[in-house]
């Protein structure tokens, strides 16, 4: 078995990758720069997923299939994500919204169909998704429409019916991570739910990215994975 984790340096995908590797799961960790002080069992490539033109160079080359040759099962989380741009729609960069749907919905998708091409065995498929996928925002017309996108793609997975490929696209709950601290550096005006954001990290309620990075790997290794293609971490 080995995985693949999207935006494996830092936050959330960062712990998701050393709790595979601490299981003994090799990782092929896809991010813009590497992690220092990793593990053995992690192989990192540098690829900005959210640049269409080098995410298109990645999955022309043989990188994927060579790490995948001969294995028989194979993991994908689809980790790497960004919030921005936000604010309505005439405070949004065009520019931040090509990149945004590049890399949120774009290289998943893509990546998705590049492990099922290069692998054999069972593959399991992970979305890092939202709540925000699933209930509209002011400020967040971008990432909702983007979280939304693979909840959808992971639906019509599993009406494909290949017994092989299990996915799913699942929501980890509010993490203390990089995100959640560029949610409340953002203005009032173009974020109105942003005091909502700043009373959860006062109150401690923000989950710490190692402990949802533990019980997402069970979620992930568990026998039913993909059953329930859109799914909340919360309730499992």
């Amino acid at each position: 078995m080995k995985a693949i984790v999207t935006g494996h340096t830092k936050g959330l995908g960062a712990a998701i990758a050393a709790e595979l590797t601490e299981r003994g799961i090799p990782v092929l960790g896809l991010a813009r720069g590497r992690a220092a002080g990793a593990s053995a069992l992690l192989t990192q490539i540098e690829v900005d997923l959210s640049d269409s033109a080098a995410l298109a160079a990645f999955l022309a080359g043989d990188r994927l299939a060579r790490w995948l040759r001969d294995e028989g099962a194979t993991l994908l989380v689809n980790n790497a994500g960004v919030v921005a741009p936000v604010g309505p729609l005439q405070e949004q960069d065009p520019l931040a919204t090509l990149r945004a749907v590049t890399l949120n919905v774009a290289a998943p998708l893509a990546l998705a169909a590049a492990v099922v091409r290069a692998s054999r065995g069972e593959r399991r498929i992970l979305h890092v998704s939202s709540g925000a996928g699933r209930n509209a925002y002011p400020g967040w017309s971008v990432y909702c429409a983007t979280k939304a996108a693979l909840d959808r793609h992971a639906e019509a997975v599993l009406q494909d019916g290949d017994a092989l490929v299990r996915c799913c696209s699942l929501a980890p709950g509010v993490i203390d991570t990089g995100m959640q601290a560029e949610i409340r550096a953002t203005p009032e005006s173009h974020f109105p739910m942003k005091e909502r954001f700043v009373q959860m990290k006062q109150k401690g309620a923000l989950a710490a990215p190692e402990e949802c990075a533990r019980k997402l790997v069970d979620y992930l290794l568990a026998e039913g994975f993909g059953e329930t293609p859109v799914d909340d971490l919360r309730n499992a």
